[in-house]
């Protein structure tokens, strides 16, 4: 293998994770992740917060100066602050040798604060190992991130570099702390010439799922900003946990990369949970359809847009994630190339690891396909709904997969064929459309043909297409009211992957016990978005929410109508009624002094945005013992029952609990 560091195999660069057990299939006893750290000696306390002051001054001094280029590049200084900062606030020291990485960084993290204060940056065009930062649009957190930079890259050539976003796997212990430690002093698994190798953070052990996932995308949009990355030559690649956010992200996002390599891991719940934890499961029918949302084998297809070269160990339990998308990848026609190391265990194999590594060169040496002929698509939401120039922009049902296929025939013509889709957009950029650009393109749609607009001047081509009483047709959907569309989807989990806001309420609710419920859910979610997805929450009263609040976030209301004044301004504008009697859904009516409602919905004060009710992310802390049970738990909305009182697996009985309808709408009660 070449590479720019010594061979090392290592697995996922993170601190060893507690192993899996019979113990970790018990609710009721649900230990604590991450576990509380060690207590730190008064003395060691206090030097650190001198020297964490220190930091905190000269980061404030900088925030306030008028060097625009150092503002930008605070966030490569504050990952230090928050590193350290964390873990002495919320007890995040695991072991007394973390200590003097704390004054490593503290050191490297003050030295940065000076150098951009003599305008210099010398990390950013260091080649090697480097640790950088970005503020995140969900909750106005820095996050941290690390490159390896080859010794060919230079800050002032021109050549762009191919660029390995690598998945770490599971680590309990993973703080800020550890994993700057780490990204300061491992190079990783893979390390391949001229190639800038990514290790997104992630937000924790989270398998790069929901705002791990928005971390990944935000870390590789600010590595592209801050280096010249070449577009056709960016892989997913991951081990462990990592294998699986890497088959998640291969499926996905299939037209962004050239390659995957997704070793071992996970790549879907229920049969990964039964295997590999023994557990016996037994899900709503809504869990099911939720499911999906991240189960890769229903969007195996997509794979057909990225190669893709599994690893596993020949005895290791988690071959069973490639076994599994090997079945999947045959029943469209694909034969998953699937490299195994002999008699290896959880590991990567040497001789295994350089045939992995020869593939991946020449699958970088052609690169991605920015145009392919012929585009194969299949999604079950509108959450993930692109792949290269097709676009689908609405469905008959959510949580059905939905299909395309669309083809350029030669240079005047394209035929699509399509399965529980309704609306359409076909799009190539500037320069890209192969089409004769004198003449307009024969389109076929489900055997529906269309003379479709000619390109323009610039050879872009764009085509918008709606289906309505069975039949395709030409343009955009008009005057259909309110639709789910792609970033307003649902479900509840969706709105805390982009900007969101915690809104407590102010007065006195219809029922106590209702907002005594209300305030334990909200401090539960704002603990526990802090120990999971490593950010502080926002949140402000109902009462200082203003204009600039409703455009920018998701609005989180906590409470009922009577003592959230948000909510009580929209509650006559929900598809399920709520006031001091009674919660109403449809036929449905639930006691208002016993119930509450948890849902999503377009925000009515600004529709482009969510309004959610009473939930944080809704997989509770039993999910946290295994990572494939990070997936949603409740649909679009639900009523609970408070007097069966909260637990690890639910906010407390759900007595009804649906999606809503492609209108946003209340279907009918569902019958399993």
């Amino acid at each position: 293998m070449r590479s720019t560091f010594p061979l090392v195999v290592f697995l996922f660069l993170a601190l060893p994770a507690r192993a899996d057990g019979p113990t970790d299939n018990l609710p009721d006893q649900v230990r604590r992740i991450p576990k509380l750290g060690i207590e730190i000696p008064a003395d060691e306390r206090a030097k650190l917060q001198e020297e964490l002051d220190d930091l905190d001054k000269a980061i404030q001094e900088l925030a306030s100066g008028d060097d625009a280029t150092a503002r930008d590049l605070l966030p490569d200084v504050r990952i230090y602050q928050k590193a350290v900062g964390d873990a002495l606030r919320y007890q995040e020291f695991f072991d007394p040798k973390e200590l003097s990485v704390a004054r490593e960084l503290l050191a490297e993290g003050r030295q940065r604060a000076a150098d951009l204060a003599e305008h210099r940056a010398p990390w950013t065009t260091a080649t090697g190992l480097v640790a950088r930062g970005y503020v995140s649009k969900l909750d106005g957190s820095v996050q941290p991130y690390g490159l390896v930079v080859p010794a060919s890259y230079a800050a002032l050539g021109t050549h762009r570099h191919r660029l390995d976003l690598w998945f770490h796997g599971r680590g309990e212990t993973l703080s800020e702390l550890n994993f700057i430690q780490g990204r300061r002093t491992q190079p990783g698994q893979f390390t391949p010439q001229d190639t800038i190798v990514l290790h997104p953070y992630g937000r924790y052990s989270n398998a790069f799922k929901f705002a791990g996932e928005v971390d990944v995308i935000e870390a590789l949009e600010s590595v592209r900003r801050r280096y010249r990355i070449d577009p056709d030559r960016i892989s997913v690649r991951g081990f462990s946990m990592g294998g699986a956010a890497c088959w998640h992200f291969a499926v996905h996002f299939a037209d962004r990369w050239f390659a995957a390599n997704p070793g071992a891991g996970f790549s879907e719940t229920p049969e990964f949970l039964d295997f590999f934890q023994k557990e016996t499961l037994q899900p709503t029918w809504y869990e099911r359809k939720l499911w999906q949302l991240y189960d890769c084998p229903v969007w195996a297809r997509n794979l057909f847009h990225c190669p893709t070269v599994a690893y596993s160990g020949e005895d290791d339990i988690q071959k069973q994630a490639a076994d599994v998308m090997q079945a999947a990848l045959a029943e469209s026609g694909i034969d998953l190339v699937h490299v195994i190391g002999p008699k290896t265990g959880h590991g990567y194999h040497p001789d295994a690891q350089a045939t992995v590594e020869r593939i991946m060169d020449s699958l970088a040496e052609v690169g991605r396909d920015r145009l392919p002929s012929l585009v194969q698509m299949t999604t079950p939401t509108l959450k993930y709904n692109r792949m290269h120039w097709v676009v689908i922009d609405g469905l008959v049902e959510h949580w059905k997969p939905a299909h395309v296929e669309a083809m350029t025939v030669d240079t005047s013509a394209v035929d699509i064929r399509t399965e529980n889709v309704t609306d359409l957009t076909l799009e190539m950029r500037p320069g890209y459309a192969p089409f004769d650009h004198d003449q307009r393109v024969e389109l076929s749609i489900d055997d529906d043909p269309f003379d479709a607009p000619q390109p323009r001047s610039d050879r872009s081509w764009r085509v918008e297409l709606h289906r309505r009483d069975g039949q395709w047709h030409l343009g955009p959907r008009e005057g259909d009211g309110l639709r789910k569309r792609h970033g307003l989807q649902g479900p509840i989990d969706d709105a805390l992957m982009d900007a969101f806001l915690f809104v407590r309420p102010t007065g006195k609710p219809a029922h106590e016990a209702v907002g005594a419920w209300a305030d334990a859910e909200l401090a539960r979610a704002i603990e526990q978005w802090r120990r999971h997805f490593r950010g502080v929450a926002r949140v402000k009263l109902d009462s200082q929410i203003d204009d600039d609040d409703i455009a920018s976030s998701n609005l989180i209301l906590w409470g009922d109508p009577a003592g959230n004044a948000v909510l009580g301004r929209i509650a006559g504008q929900l598809p399920i009624g709520w006031n001091a009697k009674q919660i109403v859904a449809g036929k449905r009516n639930f006691p208002a002094d016993t119930h509450a409602l948890i849902a999503i919905y377009p925000n009515p004060l600004n529709p482009r945005r969510y309004v959610v009710l009473n939930s944080g992310f809704t997989f509770r802390e039993y999910a946290y013992l295994n990572n494939a049970r990070q997936v949603p738990k409740l649909p679009d909305w639900a009523v609970v029952d408070l007097r069966t009182p909260p637990d690890t697996l639910w906010p407390g009985k759900i007595a009804a609990a649906d999606f809503f309808d492609e209108n946003w709408r209340l279907k009918p009660p569902h019958e399993e």
